[in-house]
């Protein structure tokens, strides 16, 4: 098999945290290991589909790390690996450029960004 050839490195980098979801996921792990259900509660639009799904792939890609413990019933975390830690820059300016987007678009973030310990600076 021919080993993958990029345009450009940045389709490198959205190939591992572009959609929809992963940034968001990736964003609320910057704050600590979260449950599965956590992360549902915290982005209540993501499907369960979805939501394990993206969690498989960042996983694969070795950005996040998936711990389960072995209880009744069983229990299972995620947390940023350290290669995962790596892209904390990157989703703050991410974070900061979609605010300034919102302000640009409606002249204010108030009544257009969730109030969440994300958002908090």
């Amino acid at each position: 098999m021919k080993a993958k050839k990029y345009n450009i490195s940045v389709e490198a980098t959205l190939e591992v945290i572009g959609g929809k979801w992963k940034c968001v996921i990736l964003c609320h792990l910057t704050h600590g290991k979260k449950r599965t259900n956590e992360l549902r509660r915290l982005m209540p639009n993501i499907s369960q589909k979805m939501l394990t799904q993206q969690l498989r792939e960042l996983e694969e890609d070795g950005v996040i790390i998936r711990t389960l413990y072995h209880e009744v019933p069983p229990r299972v975390e995620y947390e940023l690996s350290d290669y995962g830690r790596s892209l904390e820059g990157i989703l703050s300016l991410l974070c900061d450029w979609g605010e300034q987007h919102i302000i640009k678009v409606h002249g204010t973030k108030e009544g257009y960004l969730e109030e969440s310990v994300l958002n908090q600076k």
